[in-house]
């Protein structure tokens, strides 16, 4: 544990404007990033030799819009060093009206796919990603299935429930 806050406070005293809040959880540390600096923390995260996180494991969104009433998503990146063995998560709250933020996937090349599920998802827009395109649901499909104002019977166009229909048999 003594290492997480070694870096939590190297990271504080690197981006002081960054870093809007922290806390450590069973010896896992989780920062919260304003979204201006993602892309600065995460080259520096991944290349600082004390931190050395060079393996993005996992990206998603999530909706809290009516989980705190903040109308507000968060975009939550899972961070592992292979060399020193230790995880880091970051999370971002981005706008539910401007649901967009910075690729990272010119720091870790597995954030391509990673950012184009939560777009597909979630309809979270990443700026500058080489290729945001659906990849989880079928071409033509309508809305974002994660969404918690997405219909729960998730009405689609007639031609798609066709597409789907033709699969069952």
């Amino acid at each position: 544990m003594a290492e997480m806050s070694a870096i939590g406070k190297k990271l504080k005293e690197t981006f002081p404007d960054a870093v809007t809040g922290m806390k450590t959880f069973r010896g896992e540390l989780t920062v919260s990033i304003n979204k201006d600096y993602i892309g600065k923390v995460a080259e520096f995260l991944c290349n600082d030799d004390e931190s050395d996180f060079g393996y993005l494991s996992d990206l998603c969104g999530v909706d809290k819009s009516r989980l705190d009433n903040s109308n507000a998503f968060e975009v939550v990146y899972h961070l592992y060093s292979l060399r020193h063995n230790h995880r880091v998560r970051l999370k971002v709250e981005i706008p539910a009206s401007n649901p967009s933020i910075k690729t990272v996937t010119n720091v870790w090349k597995t954030a391509d796919w990673h950012e184009r599920e939560a777009y597909d998802m979630f309809g979270i827009i990443f700026e500058g990603h080489p290729n945001l395109e659906r990849i989880l649901t079928p071409e033509g499909f309508e809305g974002y299935p994660l969404r918690k104002d997405y219909p729960l019977k998730g009405r689609q166009p007639a031609s798609l429930r066709e597409v789907y229909r033709k699969g069952e048999e």
